[in-house]
């Protein structure tokens, strides 16, 4: 049980946030002064609709903030045969555990390469429910073509989307701007350049930066891609049944709550501001 009393852990997720008072009142449509009193805490008794109001701005559970319980970001329901595994794998000596983790690894690649094949131009094939064919949204392959930009340098298309490293953001047509980028071993395989917005794969990764991308409709888990979930777009680390932040805060986004999912390519780096 967290020594933190509800207050405190509300205005710990504002502080870490950066949300004033009065963002989180316009938020959760809590008057003012009502938020300024429960945050106060002469509001002993606070309703419980502002309470929950407060819980979905802040995108906590209402038991993190009154009890402190730590929650599931994973999402994961056991079932009973998954329960009855894990109690099994408990009395397993060393060699044992070793040889379930070997097999689990083995047979873990397996079903992955079979759920990315390049057949498929998605990954989508993961998700159980049918996938729903929507218009493209990559840039054309014509605007990959790399042109002569100088001496030691090329040109690439830098497309504005609002790809966001946050919560996600609809991707929309944009016109694409010609950048001069460094033509190295580290850019040579960049075929376009995106800018991100939000702070979810912060420390690394900031509001604004360009990524360069390769082109490419599936990678592999532990890498870095940009992704349309439902026709709205994502800057995230491949988890293979989620896309994961590199900022703790925000909570990995299951691929199995989505029906059109897919993979517009892999993050090789960013440009370095001068």
């Amino acid at each position: 049980m967290s020594e933190l009393t509800y207050i405190d852990r509300i205005k710990k997720i504002k502080s870490e946030r950066r949300i004033t008072n009065d963002k989180l009142s316009e938020m959760t449509g809590i008057p003012l002064g009502t938020l300024s009193k429960i945050l106060a805490g002469i509001s002993d008794s606070p309703k419980l609709s502002n309470m929950l109001a407060i819980c979905r701005a802040l995108d906590c559970s209402l038991d993190y903030i009154v009890s402190g319980t730590p929650e599931n970001h994973h999402n994961y329901t056991l079932t009973d045969g998954e329960i009855a595994l894990v109690e099994h794998y408990r009395r397993l000596d060393s060699h044992g555990s070793e040889l379930v983790a070997l097999v689990l690894d083995k047979e873990y690649e397996r079903v992955t390469a079979q759920s990315y094949a390049p057949a498929t131009s998605t990954v989508g094939a993961i998700h159980e429910s049918p996938v729903k064919r929507t218009p493209e949204i990559k840039p054309s392959k014509s605007s990959f073509t790399r042109v002569a930009g100088g001496l030691g340098k090329r040109t690439i298309s830098l497309y504005d989307l609002p790809v966001s490293a946050g919560t996600g953001v609809y991707l929309f047509d944009s016109v694409a701007t010609d950048i001069a980028i460094p033509d190295n071993g580290k850019t040579a395989d960049a075929d376009y350049a995106l800018r991100i917005s939000g702070d979810s794969m912060e420390p690394k990764y900031h509001d604004r930066d360009v990524l360069l991308i390769q082109e490419c409709d599936q990678i592999e888990p532990g890498e870095l891609g940009i992704f349309v979930l439902d026709g709205e777009g994502y800057f995230k680390k491949f988890g293979g049944d989620c896309l994961i932040s590199l900022n703790p805060f925000y909570a990995p986004i299951m691929l199995r709550d989505f029906e059109d999912i897919r993979c517009c390519g892999r993050v090789i780096g960013k440009l370095h501001k001068k």
